[in-house]
């Protein structure tokens, strides 16, 4: 059922660019709504009974293993696959019903994006904006995508890095609502995708809604305000990374430094303790109860006499989480079996 239409504003940009999104559904009204999604291929399901929504100008990250329905979720939502079931909203209008239109309000960067050899950067953004009913100035968005120096170069001679942020230009060269960003920064060097990265928090800080796919559980922990994991077709998980880290039974690391070495079988006894690393003062294990496997560790430390010079404890990452949730995931799938 949809929702009742909200009133919609004028958006004003932080920055006060003309490339931004001119409108917004209010805070009531999400960007993407997908309601048991489903697809299959040759009777094999991809995608079996999705469901999320994206809210006003956030970045949500789509994330899972490979061949785990991530890819397919997108191509139903900006109309490059018919689904098999399932409701899909996009920007207030009904995706499946209405693709022409919801292709006005988006804008896609797919991991790689093909063109001409011989174009140019302006004469690309000036031909993708003959699209649209509105779009915006080449010149802003190749200033603001840092693309200026290369305006007039043929696409063959950019680095792969100019290249993905010409895609993050075409993107957006229709003032979309909302943005889908897929593997965007997959085989770029390091600070290639640092810059990409600054890129898409510019985006969020414009007020553009994006979804996010990446294999990189890195940068999904540091780009996106929420995450979906997905795997064999289903959704696993859904909340902003911290929750997910602080909700998960994903084991911490904890890293010890002694005065005088330790045996590592006297670590292994402790309650929750697993995966004893490293030698002579300076070892590494994972717990899945830190608070009794600490106070354990004190009492052992007071027995033995040893003197502690460093104790560090580190939360699970995001990573750690994804394959934690992962690997239940696939248990429970073979317990069904």
């Amino acid at each position: 059922m949809r929702q009742a239409a909200s009133p919609r504003k004028r958006l004003v940009p932080a920055t006060g660019n003309a490339y931004a999104p001119t409108l917004v559904s209010s805070a009531l009204s999400p960007k993407v709504v997908v309601r048991d999604l489903r697809k299959s291929y040759d009777g094999v399901a991809a995608v079996r009974g999705v469901s999320f929504t994206i809210a006003p100008g956030e970045i949500f990250g789509l994330l899972g293993p490979t061949g785990a329905g991530k890819t397919t979720t997108v191509e139903c939502l900006v109309g490059l696959r018919e689904p098999d079931a399932g409701e899909l909203e996009v920007c207030g209008l009904d995706a499946r019903r209405q693709p022409r239109e919801v292709k006005q309000k988006i804008g896609v960067a797919l991991q790689t994006t093909s063109l001409q050899d011989k174009i140019t950067p302006r004469e690309a953004l000036q031909l993708f904006g003959t699209f649209y009913r509105q779009r915006s100035d080449p010149a802003e968005l190749l200033e603001r995508f840092a693309l200026r120096e290369k305006a007039d170069a043929p696409v063959d001679t950019l680095s792969g890095g100019q290249r993905q942020r010409l895609a993050l230009a075409l993107a957006v060269v229709n003032r979309p609502e909302l943005v889908f960003l897929v593997e965007p920064t997959s085989g770029l060097e390091p600070q290639a995708r640092r810059e990409l990265h600054a890129a898409i928090k510019q985006m969020k800080r414009d007020g553009y809604t994006v979804l996010f796919t990446t294999h990189y559980l890195d940068e999904a922990e540091e780009l996106c305000d929420r995450v979906a994991i997905i795997d064999r077709g289903r959704i696993v998980a859904t909340g902003a990374p911290h929750e997910l880290i602080a909700q998960s039974r994903a084991r911490q690391t904890v890293t010890l430094t002694t005065a005088t070495p330790l045996a590592r079988e006297l670590l292994t006894a402790l309650p929750g303790v697993s995966e004893v690393t490293g030698e002579a003062g300076e070892l590494r294990f994972q717990t899945d109860n830190a608070t009794a496997t600490l106070a354990a560790l004190t009492r052992l430390l007071g027995e033995q006499r040893v003197e502690l010079q460093e104790l560090h404890v580190r939360k699970a990452s995001l990573e750690e989480v994804f394959l934690a949730l992962t690997r239940e995931a696939h248990n429970r799938a073979g317990d069904r079996s």
